[in-house]
């Protein structure tokens, strides 16, 4: 079973008072969760997450996954990010990516792929979340969004502040699939032949960690 989480949702701008309740992410209270960003021409983050988060479901079930999701369309509002969290867990997922797009400085660029630190509830998958991350930066450097230039090293970086990551049960990281406030990038985002080829860069990680996992 494959977990797959597009943040945000496309209906969350209407209702402030439902995003800004707090909830515990694992370390502190925040938001339960956040409209995300868009592009300058107001393509929005939450449906490049959904319609990369949908190519990448029936990728993976051609291949004969099973999978689940953490939202089914992007005309709603929410789940908070811990209810994300323990629809996955509740699940047991085998691993499990959050997907997500980046509102940075215009100047920068690329993707950032961003793992978890131990906590408490992920102690026991943050090895495998490591090697996770760097099965999708192998395959995510193929498509034709660079490395960030302003996030991590080497498009990593440890985050103990994102509940997704905080409360995961299985092995789990966060992709920044670029920069909307960049124009190059934002180019590629809204592009549906580059949405595609993220969902399938995205399709051989998880076949590549699942596949190095399952050897003796």
């Amino acid at each position: 079973m494959i977990g797959i989480d597009p943040g945000h949702n496309g209906r969350n701008f209407l209702y402030p008072n439902f995003l800004n309740h707090q909830v515990f992410n694992g370390r502190t209270n925040e938001n339960c969760d956040t409209t995300g960003t868009s592009t300058s021409s107001g393509y929005s983050e939450a449906l490049f997450n959904f319609r990369v988060a949908r190519y990448l479901r029936a990728d993976l079930i051609t291949r004969g996954a099973r999978v689940v999701m953490t939202r089914n369309s992007n005309a709603g509002v929410g789940p908070c990010i811990t209810r994300r969290a323990h629809i996955l867990n509740n699940a047991h997922v085998d691993v499990a990516i959050d997907i997500h797009a980046d509102g940075a400085p215009a100047w920068g660029r690329g993707f950032a792929i961003l793992e978890p630190v131990a906590d408490g509830p992920n102690n026991h998958v943050i090895a495998s979340s490591l090697r996770f991350a760097r099965d999708v930066r192998q395959r995510m450097i193929k498509t034709l969004m660079p490395v960030s230039n302003y996030d991590g090293v080497n498009g990593l970086k440890r985050r103990s502040d994102l509940a997704g990551l905080n409360l995961a049960t299985e092995p789990k990281v966060l992709i920044e699939c670029g920069n909307m406030a960049n124009s190059t990038d934002a180019s590629l985002l809204t592009n549906e032949v580059f949405q595609r080829r993220v969902a399938a860069a995205l399709t051989f990680a998880i076949t590549d960690f699942l596949t190095s996992s399952a050897r003796p």
